[in-house]
């Protein structure tokens, strides 16, 4: 697993701490925060965001994909995604894959609740034999 310095992850926590609070979730009210580390350092953030047509609700980490590309940023060093419930948090398979889209096989994925860290992954060990960007490449 790449590393994660512990200043980056308190950042990113915060971050998808504060973000989890902002999440519009009046259906599931379930609330998601997540952020992301780019290659520059910087962090981006996004919540979930329901809608009344559920297909067409939005993922925090997709949100905070959409925000890092935004601002420019091409690769994913770090994610943590926070949630609350009885089972630790990871991205959905769709994220998973649109993380592997930014992000290397030994990215870390840092799961949280409001207090702690409650699991670390590597993307790698949440989507084996993803699907990415190399694939379409012609040889």
């Amino acid at each position: 697993m790449a590393s994660v310095s512990d200043h980056d992850l308190a950042a990113l926590a915060a971050v998808a701490r504060d973000a989890r609070e902002r999440a519009h979730a009046p259906y599931s009210r379930f609330r998601v925060g997540a952020a992301l580390l780019d290659e520059h350092g910087r962090v981006h953030g996004g919540c979930n965001v329901e809608n009344a047509a559920y297909p067409q609700s939005l993922c925090a980490e997709a949100v905070a994909l959409g925000a890092l590309v935004a601002a420019g940023g091409t690769r994913v060093r770090a994610v943590v995604v926070a949630g609350d419930g009885a089972e630790t948090l990871v991205p959905c398979g769709g994220c998973r894959q649109k993380l592997s889209e930014f992000a290397g096989a030994d990215t870390p994925v840092v799961s949280i609740d409001d207090s702690r860290v409650r699991a670390r992954h590597t993307l790698g060990e949440l989507l084996p034999f993803g699907f990415g960007p190399a694939h379409l490449r012609s040889s």
